[in-house]
């Protein structure tokens, strides 16, 4: 049997108390054994030492690492001497995005598209890097037609992409149909879902509002009726997320990339409950 590879998700913590329990949860998850983590990029690079402070701080506790690099509102030699600062530290594996711009800037910059982004970093640094992009089950929220948004998530494989990540969900018949739709435009890199553990109902709708990502009803009314619940809340969660992990991995999903919000309990408890081997 070979083990699911399983991904994390972390952001850069603001203060130090933030990284300290970041540091317990990489303990904790890393008896998991995750195939890597990855660190988020805020809006216009708005944390860009931070996610570089946080990758080596994590890569010097023994796990790989790869940053989250947006380039919506950067500038070429800006984003060439962060791909310059991560080489020279030996990260070899980046989650291409283009990003959100910063309230406030009106300038998309040099790159207006992920795409753009993909095809710079191959130009500049050949192969070094092991690029992730961005895919969306159930379409970007500002694609015009589901058809136009599997033609954007193509041109990023064709710049040179290797492996996608998905938008969370928790609709499982959606990933299978995107994955079904790309196959037959003739993708073939692996599309691993990504997960989000449900802790907290309000967070989960504001971020979901932000995002695109649908809510089923069902879902939505439980855990509206837990009230202020949280121990209902996080069974509930736990329960639901699982199930979908297990449909996903039946189905042939590559892996699992889990949102965790720098926390490892509500992940924990998941993978604690599906099977990690097949």
């Amino acid at each position: 049997m070979s083990q699911i590879e399983l991904s994390f998700e972390f952001f850069p913590p603001r203060t130090a108390e933030g990284m300290d329990k970041l540091r317990a949860t990489c303990t904790q998850l890393a008896v998991l054994q995750p195939h890597f983590v990855s660190v988020t990029f805020g809006a216009g690079g708005s944390t860009q030492q931070g996610t570089l402070d946080t990758v080596l701080e994590i890569a010097r506790n023994g796990l790989k690492a790869a940053p989250h690099l947006s380039c919506i509102g950067a500038a070429r030699d800006n984003v060439r001497a962060i791909l310059a600062r991560y080489r020279a530290h030996d990260i070899r594996h980046i989650v291409a995005l283009r990003g959100d711009l910063p309230s406030g800037m009106g300038e998309i910059g040099a790159f207006q598209y992920a795409s753009e982004l993909v095809e710079f970093i191959r130009t500049e640094h050949g192969d070094w890097f092991h690029i992730e992009v961005a895919a969306y089950p159930e379409y970007h929220p500002q694609a015009h037609s589901p058809n136009q948004d599997l033609e954007s998530f193509a041109r990023k494989i064709k710049a040179g992409a290797n492996a996608a990540i998905t938008q969370y969900f928790y609709n499982a018949d959606a990933y299978f149909r995107f994955v079904d739709d790309v196959r037959r435009l003739g993708i073939k890199v692996p599309i691993t879902p990504g997960i989000m553990p449900i802790t907290n109902f309000s967070q989960l709708m504001r971020f979901s509002s932000m995002c695109g990502a649908e809510i089923p009803r069902w879902i939505a009314r439980r855990l509206e009726s837990f009230g202020d619940d949280k121990a209902s809340i996080r069974a509930f969660g736990i329960d639901v997320v699982a199930s979908l992990c297990q449909r996903l991995l039946n189905g042939g999903a590559p892996g699992l990339h889990f949102y965790t919000l720098n926390g490892a309990v509500a992940t924990s408890a998941i993978c604690q409950q599906i099977t990690l081997n097949r």
